[in-house]
């Protein structure tokens, strides 16, 4: 696994803007917390995995910041030679993730991005609870998603991921 410094730097060797920077280190440092939280349930967690797939997983938005941003950042963690794990948490990171179906929908590579891992589900958690670096809680993200439209189906989604890590 990569240092949390190494993470920095492809950061911003990527492109990514300080701003974008500033939200990665948010997000990883929220998920550590849930993730010290859960591991203190008794749940199995890798925590070096859990920060640095949170440092990394905004790295598409160098090249966009449209819903295609987590298959860019993939194509990008690639180039780095970055491990397969992180890559999953950066492609499934969005909201609660989103279905093939789905995926098709928004014109995306005919794939699942639904978080699977613990890992993967701490990081979306985290991700969801902040607005750059401002957390806000999970009801507030509800009502933005519902602003946009969003889907009730990724509502739900949303919904059972917070219940599911259970904390918020």
């Amino acid at each position: 696994m990569i240092s949390r410094g190494d993470a920095l730097d492809i950061l911003k060797d990527s492109g990514c803007s300080e701003k974008v920077i500033a939200h990665c280190i948010a997000v990883s440092d929220l998920a550590m917390e849930i993730a010290t939280r859960v591991k203190a349930q008794g749940k199995k967690v890798d925590l070096e995995l859990v920060e640095i797939g949170g440092l990394l997983h905004d790295i598409g938005r160098a090249q966009s910041h449209g819903i295609n941003h987590a298959v860019l950042g993939v194509e990008l963690a690639r180039s780095y030679g970055l491990a397969p794990e992180l890559q999953e948490i950066i492609k499934r990171h969005i909201g609660a993730g989103i279905t093939r179906d789905e995926a098709k929908e928004m014109n995306l590579p005919d794939d699942d991005y639904i978080p699977v891992t613990l890992e993967q589900k701490i990081v979306a958690h985290a991700d969801n609870l902040l607005v750059g670096t401002e957390k806000i809680s999970i009801e507030k993200r509800i009502r933005k998603m519902e602003k946009k439209e969003v889907s009730m189906k990724s509502i739900d989604r949303v919904k059972a991921l917070a219940e599911e890590i259970g904390i918020h």
